[in-house]
């Protein structure tokens, strides 16, 4: 196994029990509300999204458009689709939107029907977030939501990457931040120009040509022992051994069964992202 350099000031546990945008099974995601309830539930870190306003601001939100099923206007009603791109908005005019429930009935309010909601929240910035968090101690693992296929909607990745690491250094918290996206182009930018970041790779269905190696390799290089987050139904022991021999730590997304938890566990993953930290736990020999 390759040696990588280790830092106190960003040593995860042997087993990561990571909430999925705080812990959207249980609370509004991606509110501020959401995750200081969260907290509550002994996580090692939180998954989060965030997207640029136009007047370059990190904002925690994950749609690149403002989700017709999770906001309502300044009247109150639920907007109509499509939602404005959160980069054509500056931070005042986003300040105007409601994000504190899903729209009763639509797939969003279904998947989750546990869901505590906050009326009156609203997208929370990532600077916000950072200051809220401060005496948990709690890790950011922050999603960086571009995509090559819509590149009109959001800033360059290098730009998006940029303002992260910014914001997370004049919060005093850049000990906490890791970084991690699908689109590999502002982890690679992060890997050349801020090593001290750790990285998480992610892969779902349409990376499902992605391999360990080609992970290990995008990851060459890196400081820290790299991350592999892969969509979890896509995991065997194969893939995960494979994934161990070349150095990477596995933790897959969004395993909200006990059951699917208790297979992963089985397998031997370094940890889980889940939207119901309520029902997945850590190993008991952790």
């Amino acid at each position: 196994m390759p040696a990588y350099q280790h830092f106190s000031r960003f040593e995860l546990p042997r087993f990561e029990l990571q909430g999925h945008r705080g812990a959207r099974g249980l609370f509004a995601e991606n509110t501020l509300q959401g995750f200081l309830a969260a907290l509550d539930y002994g996580l090692d870190s939180f998954e989060l999204d965030i997207a640029i306003t136009a007047d370059g601001v990190a904002v925690v939100v994950h749609d690149p458009c403002l989700n017709p099923d999770l906001t309502r206007g300044p009247d109150g009603a639920w907007l109509s689709p499509p939602g404005p791109a959160v980069h054509s908005l500056t931070l005042a005019e986003l300040r105007h939107y409601d994000v504190g429930r899903a729209r009763p009935g639509s797939d969003k309010a279904l998947a989750h029907p546990l869901q505590r909601s906050f009326d009156g929240a609203v997208i929370p910035t990532l600077a916000e977030l950072i200051e809220a968090t401060r005496a948990s101690g709690i890790r950011l693992d922050v999603e960086l939501k571009t995509d090559p296929q819509q590149p009109a909607l959001t800033v360059l990745p290098a730009e998006m990457a940029e303002i992260a690491v910014r914001t997370a250094t004049q919060g005093g918290a850049l000990e906490r931040l890791a970084i991690r996206s699908f689109d590999w182009r502002g982890l690679a930018y992060l890997r050349a120009h801020h090593p001290h970041v750790p990285l998480a790779w992610l892969t779902g269905p349409r990376q499902d040509h992605t391999t360990p190696a080609t992970v290990a390799e995008a990851s060459a290089g890196s400081r820290y022992r790299p991350r592999w987050a892969p969509l979890h139904t896509t995991l065997d022991q194969a893939m995960l051994d494979d994934a161990h021999t070349r150095g990477l730590r596995v933790v897959p997304w969004t395993v909200n069964d006990p059951a699917d938890a208790a297979r992963l566990i089985a397998l031997g993953v370094d940890g889980l992202c889940t939207d119901r930290p309520d029902l997945i736990r850590r190993p008991v020999a952790d």
